[in-house]
C-alpha cells in the first residue's frame, strides 16, 4: 500500500520559514519525481516545487528563491524549505509521487501565514 505523508505544516509569522517533510512507502523512491503542489483558498490546486529522481528541480515563478526542494533517498522522503512566507502562501499543500502512469498524493498539510 502506497502512502505519502505530510509533517510540517502550521501557522508561522510572514517572513517566517517552515520545512515541510513527505514521507514515502510503499514505493521504488528513488524512480520516482516528487513534487509539492498547494491549493490556495479559491483556488485550485497548483505546482509549487518539483524534484526529479535525477535530482533536478522545477519551481513555480512566485516561489523561486524562497523554496526549496530536496529528497533523502535513504530515508524516502522529500523535503520543502520555506523561506521568507508570505501571506499569499496560506494553502493546504500535498505531496506527490511520480513515475510512468503511476501517480500517488498524500493527504496534504496545512500552511497559514499570518500575523
Amino acid at each position: 500500500q502506497v502512502q505519502l505523508v505530510e509533517s510540517g505544516g502550521g501557522l508561522v509569522q510572514p517572513g517566517g520559514s517552515l520545512r515541510l517533510s513527505c514521507a514515502a512507502s510503499g514505493i521504488m523512491f528513488s524512480t520516482y519525481d516528487m513534487g509539492w503542489y498547494r491549493r490556495r483558498p479559491g483556488k485550485q490546486r497548483a505546482l509549487v516545487a518539483r524534484i526529479t529522481f535525477g535530482t533536478a528541480t522545477d519551481y513555480a515563478d512566485s516561489v523561486k528563491g524562497r523554496f526549496t526542494i530536496s529528497r533523502d533517498n535513504a530515508k524516502n522522503t522529500v523535503y520543502l524549505q520555506m523561506n521568507s512566507l508570505k501571506p499569499e502562501d496560506k494553502a493546504v499543500y500535498f505531496c506527490n509521487a511520480d513515475h510512468l502512469f503511476y501517480t500517488y498524493w498524500g493527504q496534504g498539510t496545512q500552511v497559514t501565514v499570518s500575523s
